[in-house]
This record gives structure tokens, C-alpha cells and sequence, in this order.
């Protein structure tokens, strides 16, 4: 058991004082006794804010297999794949002989009982058995997904002495001999060409009469091959291998895909659709940006003209993620992308004659438009807030943006150079500050934190990273 990785989870995902969780980790090393009496695998889980919990300990037992491949510490088990957990966290009691769905999709029966100090949970101890349920009979075979090579090797076992083993496969499989001649189809075989208006069986027909394929596809029994073909309304992929093996001379494996086809269409007309919509939104917002501007333009209040600025910049910073989404293939957004043009458009909107230096520095990531609305209406209310209040009587300042990607939660820090004030009161804070704290709490599902002194203010926030996508590379 690694002691400092629980201390380290704990502290940073959980809120518990340093006194309960040095009692999660005397209870974590009773775990591998629990596993070996109970013949089951053994957790505690912690909660978090967000009303799911954290594995921060496991063990598994010796003498029977666990019901994982591996280790699951660090992960987040949610309310609905683990609702004994759930519950012994909302009631306090134990649960007892409940199924749940483990982290690697298996389905466990779970016994749960609460940790507590004084009368405080602060932990459970789950003791996971496999159930019946989890046992059911073996999926049939793919192997056309598989390279030509691997299915070469397959079909090669199926021989006279072993045709059961066709009757495995998922997929049409046709073995033709050296004389051209279909010496053996299984019955998806025979199914598929007879919903496709065959009225004879395939098995000892000549394999030229009735391919699907062209016969410059495969002529030559050497070449691996692979073709989709349009047979009346349905699309079959047939893919053909060379056996050296035995009397056969090939195997042609095909599979209907028409239903994949069509999703793959329905799915572009869906990408296609959202984008639109983003485009059509930010559009939308962008006249209303016009409309604010022109107002501005006309009130001699500079009170009034100072709202509407703040207001336009506010529907900018989530105009801006809609823009940038109109332009991707998918619903997610490089969020570096979103931070350096709320940087550009607060530095153009805001500094006027100042010097305000704006920098973006850490990883950078995609997430989906939901985050990346969520933490560019945060940001933008963070810079605009140090840009009006840290630089009072100074003509220049520095502003920090700086993004971390975590494992369970994501991280970002705006930090000033400038007075500072005082970040324990919260009453005195403005409308801006209203919203940071909502928008972190229930949109983001993330805690945040501020430290100010003379030196300048530090905020930090963090953010759910379950619904986030790593991109290949940073730009």
C-alpha cells in the first residue's frame, strides 16, 4: 500500500482533517487481512464534493481471483454504477448484498460498511464478490477486424475435423478449395446470401458464381483483399485472405455494415448541425454585443458605460468558445485556444494607455463547450476584476494564467502583481465574484480558493475532469 499516495488523495480531493485521514490509513492496512478472510476484494472509498466517491485504497485476495485486471485506486466510483456506496455515505448504516458496475465494467455484489470517527463518515469499507450474473456465455468471434495475417492463422484451425469452430464466428465465412469450390460456409453465411435473394445453398457451388465482389478484386489467390460492396440497399465488407494451408485455397470473411454506414452519415449531419448551431449562437450573441456597444456609445454615464463594458465582455468570453466551436469537427475546444482570446480581447478592451501584461502558461487540453464556456466566463470575470481593482495609481501590472491537467480534476490559477485585498471578506465582494463562486461550484463541480496580501492576489480553481479530452499534442 502506498501510505504518501493516500495521504496525497486525500488531502487534495477529500475533505477530511489530517487527524481522519491518518484513520483511513490504519484502516487501509487491515485491508489484505479483510481480502484473504473474506475471499473478496476490499476498498475504502472517501467522499467527494461532487457526491461520487474515490478509491484511496484497495486490496485483493490471494486465493481467489480478483474480479479486477488492475488497480482502480485513484478513480472515482459514481452514485449510479455504485449505489450501496451512496447510500451507506447519505444514511450513515451499512448496505449489504447490493450490485454495482467496477470501474472496468464487471458488475460485483458489494457489502458496505461506514468508517467513522465520533459520528462523522468519513470513509467506507467495501468488500466486492463476483456474482453469477458476471458469468455469461463467450461473446462470438470478430475476426475479420483483426489483420489479414491473424485471420490467415484462425481460419487455417478450421479444417474438416474442426467446421463447429465457423459456427463461432460472428461474420459470414466462406473457405474456398483449390479448385474454386466452396468446401465450407457457416450459417451467418447462409443466412446473409439468402436475405439477399439466393435460393441456393452456397456449400459445393462454385466460389465464382456467386462472389460479390468484381473479380479483378481477388483474382489472385496470393493477394489479401478488402472491398465494400453495394448489394441492393445493404452494404456488405468482404474481405478476402489466402490460406497456404491445407486444401483451401482462401477464406472470405464479410460482415453487413449497412447500419455503421448509416450511423457514420447520421453522425456527420450531426456534427454538421452542431456547428451550425454554434455559429448561429455566436452570431446571435455577437449582435447582441453590437447592440450593447452602440449603447454604450450613446450614454454620457460613465457608470452606466462601465456595466455595459463589463456586460459585452461577459458575452464575449462565451461568444468566443462558440466561435471557436463552429469551427471544430467535434463538441470539444482546445481550452489554450479559448484562454488566449479572452486574453487578447479583455488586453484590447480594458488597458487603454496602461501597460497590463496578460500571459497563458501550463497544458493545454480540449474539453467540451459546457467546461469551456464555464471557465471562460470565470477567467474573464478574474482578469477583469484585477485589471479595474490590483493597480490602483500604477500604469503597469502583470496578470498570470496559468492551466493544470490533473487525474481527477484540472486546475487553473489567475494571479496578480498587484495591491491585493482583503479575500476573507466575503460580503464586500462584487457581482463579478458572485459569479466566479457559482459558476465553480455548480457548473464546474470544483472548489476554488483566494490568497491576497500586499503582494498581489492568487485565485485558484479547479474543475471535473470526467468531462474532459486530451488532445494529441499542446500547442
Amino acid at each position: 500500500m502506498d501510505e504518501q499516495n493516500l495521504r496525497e488523495l486525500c488531502r487534495k480531493y477529500v475533505d477530511l482533517t489530517e487527524e481522519e485521514i491518518e484513520q483511513v490509513l490504519t484502516m487501509a492496512k487491515l485491508l489484505p487481512s479483510i481480502a484473504d478472510i473474506e475471499e473478496a476484494d476490499v476498498f475504502i472509498d472517501c467522499l467527494m464534493q461532487s457526491g461520487d466517491s474515490l478509491v484511496v485504497a484497495e486490496a485483493k485476495p490471494t486465493k481467489v481471483p480478483s474480479s479486477y485486471k488492475g488497480s482502480v485506486v485513484g478513480m472515482i466510483a459514481t452514485k449510479e454504477n455504485e449505489p450501496a456506496v451512496a447510500r451507506t455515505f447519505r444514511l450513515g448504516v451499512g448496505t449489504r448484498q447490493m450490485k454495482a458496475t467496477t470501474q472496468e465494467k464487471g458488475i460485483t455484489i458489494q457489502t458496505v460498511e461506514p468508517i467513522k470517527v465520533q459520528d462523522r463518515v468519513i470513509g467506507v469499507l467495501i468488500i466486492e464478490k463476483q456474482t453469477s450474473d458476471e458469468i455469461q456465455p463467450r461473446e462470438k468471434l470478430h475476426i475479420s477486424m483483426s489483420g489479414y495475417k491473424e485471420i490467415a492463422a484462425a481460419v487455417t484451425k478450421i479444417m474438416p475435423d474442426n467446421n463447429w469452430l465457423a459456427e463461432c464466428i460472428d461474420e459470414a465465412l466462406l473457405l474456398v478449395d483449390k479448385k474454386g469450390i466452396i468446401s465450407l460456409r457457416n450459417h451467418v453465411a447462409k443466412e446473409m446470401y439468402e436475405e439477399l435473394g439466393y435460393v441456393k445453398d452456397l456449400l459445393h457451388q462454385p466460389y465464382a458464381n456467386v462472389r460479390l465482389t468484381a473479380e479483378s478484386v481477388d483474382t489472385y489467390d496470393h493477394d489479401y483483399s478488402y472491398e465494400e460492396v453495394l448489394v441492393g440497399s445493404r452494404i456488405i465488407s468482404v474481405k478476402t485472405v489466402p490460406i497456404e494451408s491445407g486444401h483451401y485455397s482462401k477464406a472470405v470473411l464479410m460482415r453487413d455494415i449497412t447500419r455503421q454506414k448509416e450511423q457514420e452519415k447520421e453522425l456527420v449531419l450531426r456534427k454538421t448541425a452542431i456547428r451550425e448551431m454554434h455559429h448561429r449562437v455566436k452570431n446571435s450573441l455577437q449582435t447582441i454585443i453590437s447592440l450593447l456597444n452602440l449603447q454604450m456609445r450613446k450614454s454620457d454615464n460613465d457608470e452606466v458605460r462601465e456595466v455595459l463594458m463589463e456586460t459585452m465582455n461577459r458575452i464575449f468570453s462565451i461568444a468566443n468558445t462558440h466561435e471557436l466551436l463552429s469551427s471544430e469537427v467535434a463538441d470539444y475546444v482546445s481550452l489554450r485556444e479559448v484562454l488566449e482570446n479572452l486574453k487578447n480581447n479583455i488586453t484590447l478592451a480594458f488597458s487603454g494607455n496602461r501597460k497590463i501584461a496578460i500571459t497563458v502558461s501550463g497544458e493545454d487540453f480540449k474539453v467540451d463547450s459546457d467546461v469551456a464556456t464555464s471557465v471562460s466566463v470565470v477567467v474573464n470575470e478574474l482578469i477583469q476584476n484585477a485589471v479595474k481593482y490590483a493597480f490602483p495609481d500604477r500604469e503597469e501590472g502583470q496578470i498570470s494564467i496559468h492551466v493544470h491537467q490533473g487525474e481527477l480534476y484540472s486546475e487553473l490559477t489567475v494571479e496578480d502583481n498587484g495591491v491585493g485585498y482583503d479575500a476573507s471578506d466575503q460580503s464586500s465582494e462584487n457581482f463579478g465574484m458572485s459569479i466566479v463562486r457559482s459558476f465553480v461550484r455548480d457548473k464546474l463541480r470544483g472548489d476554488i480558493r483566494i490568497s491576497s496580501d500586499s503582494s498581489g492576489t492568487r485565485t485558484w480553481f479547479s474543475w471535473l475532469n470526467q468531462i474532459m479530452k486530451p488532445i494529441d499534442k499542446c500547442s
